[in-house]
């Protein structure tokens, strides 16, 4: 089992379950982050840092949010890790309650 990053962290990225990570499974993306998931040790410590509550166990992830396990997977492959905390883009707190913002993500 993984962690999954999900639709509400598009376009916010806040970063802080970044630096609570203990094995850098996170990748950047112009403005999504993903887990890597043969990265991931299952250790949870970045869920209770996400601000959008982005994040969830693979066994978990909300049935219209089901594809955000392969794009994590996907992604990773391409992104580059990111292994410490930065500012959130200034416009992340206007984004932070808006759904249904796939359409939004840059690869």
């Amino acid at each position: 089992m993984t962690y999954v990053v999900t639709e509400s962290c598009i376009k916010c990225k806040y970063t802080d379950c970044v630096d609570v990570c203990p094995v850098d499974c996170f990748r950047e993306g112009p403005n999504f982050l993903v887990i890597d998931p043969d990265e991931c040790i299952d250790c949870t410590l970045c869920v209770a840092e996400c601000p959008v509550e982005a994040i969830y166990s693979e066994d978990d992830v909300p049935g219209t949010q089901q594809h955000f396990i392969a794009l994590n997977a996907e992604l990773s492959k391409s992104w580059k890790p990111i292994i410490e905390k930065k500012d959130a883009p200034p416009d992340a707190d206007d984004w932070a309650k808006v759904t249904e913002k796939l359409e939004k993500l840059e690869r």
